[in-house]
């Protein structure tokens, strides 16, 4: 198990360095750079804006620039926001805590509904419950990210009955230890269950068709005619065979919650590393850019890794291999 899980972990190197060493050369494609505007204002020299783009190596071919800001992340060090004119790595840190608690707590509630709603629809094929599951499954991969989000937004202003935008409330200093939990919490439900809805729906029919054709295999089929009741052949016989394949979409689910996450941070001012990209890449702040699409890559390929541990811990064949 040990050897499976370092073959891993040097997978993840090249990943990584890929995906930044390509960022960057996107980067420098695109025309301009953080300095470009500020080079039409009247009051800043020509020689401040020289001097600035030496300071964070602009006036260096791409290549050059890559090469120092890796070996600042080898430090440790993410490099300096020129945005927002404050360390990269506070900035990122304090951000993908909340793209990660937002992915998390919609992951919380897609599995935990999905699942029991998916083996509920299989039992009881053909049924109105089944067709009823079928039915939320169609509406939740049917409506776009963006469409529920507005409609998330609408309902949210319509209603008053949760905020609109943010993380926490302008005055959630001044609120006591348990105010300021629900003032956090009260925010991160809505977008939470924006993000949820089409990772739900794929869950539950895919828990559905996998416990379905489990339940026709012939060791079903052979417990049954031994005897066994329905409850103990499904739960303990077809249920964990029919979850494996599940395992090997936990890590794709996280992927679409990262990229989904991207969407609903936008657009329900979420604060999270998706919104943050998207005003750094605006701002031309290219290195904050390259942190962000590394520390997002980096999610994605930890939620692939813990697919391939469940996988390996529940199929010691995997293992093996």
């Amino acid at each position: 198990m040990l050897q499976f899980i370092l073959k891993r972990l040097l997978h993840v190197i090249p990943i990584l360095l890929g995906v930044s060493l390509l960022t960057f050369l996107l980067m420098a494609l695109s025309p301009g750079n953080y300095f470009t505007t500020l080079s039409q204002n009247p009051q800043v020299s020509p020689e401040t804006i020289a001097q600035l783009q030496a300071q964070f190596h602009l006036d260096k071919p791409w290549y050059v620039q890559y090469v120092f800001w890796l070996a600042n992340l080898l430090r440790g060090n993410f490099g300096y926001s020129m945005a927002y004119n404050i360390p990269a790595t506070a900035l990122i840190i304090s951000r993908l805590w909340n793209t990660f608690v937002l992915a998390f707590t919609a992951m919380i509630i897609a599995w935990s509904v999905a699942v029991p709603l998916g083996i509920w629809a299989a039992v009881k094929k053909d049924s109105w419950i089944d067709h009823l599951c079928s039915l939320i499954a169609f509406t939740g991969l049917s409506i776009p990210d963006i469409l529920l989000s507005l409609l998330a937004l609408w309902f949210a202003a319509a209603t008053g009955w949760f905020p609109v935008g943010g993380a926490q409330s302008p005055l959630h200093d001044f609120m006591s230890p348990m105010q300021q939990l629900w003032d956090r919490v009260h925010h991160l439900i809505l977008p939470a269950l924006v993000l949820a809805a089409s990772d739900l729906a794929g869950i539950m029919r895919r828990m559905r068709s996998c416990l379905l054709d489990t339940l026709r295999a012939e060791y079903v089929t052979a417990a049954r005619a031994r005897g066994l009741g329905e409850g103990r052949v499904i739960w303990k016989h077809a249920l964990r065979n029919a979850i494996n394949p599940l395992l090997t979409i936990f890590g794709y689910s996280l992927a679409g919650l990262l990229s989904g996450a991207f969407i609903v941070e936008n657009i329900m001012a979420w604060p999270g590393l998706g919104r943050l990209t998207i005003q750094a890449f605006f701002a031309k702040d290219s290195y904050l850019v390259v942190d962000c699409v590394v520390m997002a890559t980096a999610l994605l390929v930890a939620g692939n890794f813990i697919a391939d541990l469940l996988l390996a811990w529940s199929d010691p064949r995997i293992r093996l291999q």
